[in-house]
This record gives structure tokens, sequence and C-alpha cells, in this order.
């Protein structure tokens, strides 16, 4: 395990799911975290799980509630080292031609903009200071595009072109962008996509299974660690053997 002592990290979503295991190692391994959450009673419980942590509500579609929530972080714990980007929705199932203009959009403000807001929160700082990790969740649908989620599909596919450019921008000071592209992972997120949907992604994984969450976790805090010197701007696969580039 990498050790975090001393650092600050920020773990978007971490009251549950992906970012909740990612929340929970990074504790484990010395960081004090900050959880940003939408839901925050659930966001409270989880961080008084960790031995050192503090929730705060926050919806990352409007980018003054990201930066009142960075504001109360760094008066709370400290500047922040590392972002893991791990809020986002799946949105309803359908056809393009059946897609509510309302719903694409709102999908895209959470998964795309969110990123953005958040990214664009911390990395003044992080360039200031030298040092930096960021680790943004994007998705195997963002590579290979699903059926019937063409907003899920193209909002996490900008999230792996956001990230390439991001890392590119930082590659000359010691800050690390990095996405990974998980397959799905058995979470609340699945309350949103419809059985045939589930099946259809459980069908196209090798494995035979589905992602489970503290293996994400596991790849995730590497990229977050002072261990990762070198790899910036990449994506790194989690998708059970579906996508192997």
């Amino acid at each position: 395990m990498a050790d975090f002592d001393g650092r600050v990290a920020v773990v978007t979503g971490g009251a549950q799911g992906i970012g909740g295991a990612v929340a929970t190692a990074l504790g484990e391994a010395g960081a004090s975290v900050a959880l940003w959450d939408l839901d925050l009673s659930l966001g409270e419980s989880h961080a008084a799980t960790l031995p050192r942590a503090a929730a705060f509500e926050v919806d990352v579609a409007d980018y003054a509630s990201v930066e009142a929530a960075h504001r109360a972080t760094v008066d709370a714990l400290g500047e922040v080292d590392v972002l893991v980007n791990s809020a986002g929705v799946a949105g309803m199932n359908a056809t393009v031609a059946d897609y509510p203009v309302d719903e694409f959009a709102r999908i895209c403000a959470i998964n795309l903009l969110g990123t953005f807001h958040t990214n664009k929160v911390v990395v003044p700082a992080m360039r200031a200071r030298g040092y930096g990790r960021i680790v943004n969740i994007a998705s195997i649908a963002g590579k290979e595009g699903n059926p019937n989620a063409s907003a899920y599909s193209a909002s996490k596919a900008g999230v792996i072109g956001f990230t390439k450019s991001l890392g590119k921008e930082l590659a000359d000071v010691d800050v690390a962008v990095n996405c990974v592209t998980p397959a799905a992972a058995r979470t609340r997120i699945f309350d949103q996509m419809s059985e045939e949907h589930i099946a259809y992604m459980l069908g196209k994984i090798p494995r035979g299974r589905f992602l489970e969450v503290d293996e994400a976790a596991a790849m995730i805090v590497w990229l977050a660690s002072p261990a990762n010197t070198f790899a910036t701007g990449a994506v790194f696969d989690l998708s059970g053997g579906r996508a192997t580039y």
C-alpha cells in the first residue's frame, strides 16, 4: 500500500461505490480524505469510519458548489494533493431517437462538466506547488459505446479526451492526470439501468463477472500515489478483458 501520510485527498462520489472504496483505501493509507458527495448524510456516515475525513455536500455539475467545497476542504484539511473524480450517473436507457434532450444534457453536465469543474478547481494550486495526482473515472462505455446509453457513453468518452488533454498540459511538473475505464461494478448505479442493459454489459466481459469496487480502488490508489512518477495523460483498463487497448 502506498504511503499517503500528510496528503490531502478529495474523492467525489466518495460516499459509496467505487468512490467509497477509494476513500476507504486512501484513509487506511494515511491520507486525510474529503468526501464530496450530493448525499451529505451518506458521506458523513462514511467519513465517520475513516481516521481523518470530512464530508462536504457538492453538486459537481454546479461550479459554484465545487468552488465552495474546495474552499471548505482547504480550510478544514489543507491544500489538495490528490483528486479522485468518481461522481457520476448512468442515466436512462433509450435509443437516441427516444432520448430526452434534457436528460442527455443532465448526464453530460454531471459526468463531463463535473469532471472539468472538479479538475479545474484543484489544478492551480497543484501546479503552483509542483505536485498533484488526479484520477478521473471514465468507463468502458467511453471506449466502445454502449447501445441505448448514448449520453453516458458520450460523456465518458469526453472524460477520456479531457484527461489526455490535461495530462499533457501538466506534464512539465509533477502533476499526474490519468483516468480508468472500468467495466460495470454492482453498485447503486445499477438502479438507473434496465435489467436488459445490465445483462448486456455482463455478457461483454470475458472474465464473466462484474468488477469489484476494491479491485478498482487498488489501481486508482496506485495512480493517485507518489509511486506513480511517470504515467500521465493515460487510460488504464479495468474491463476484465473487454477492451484490450
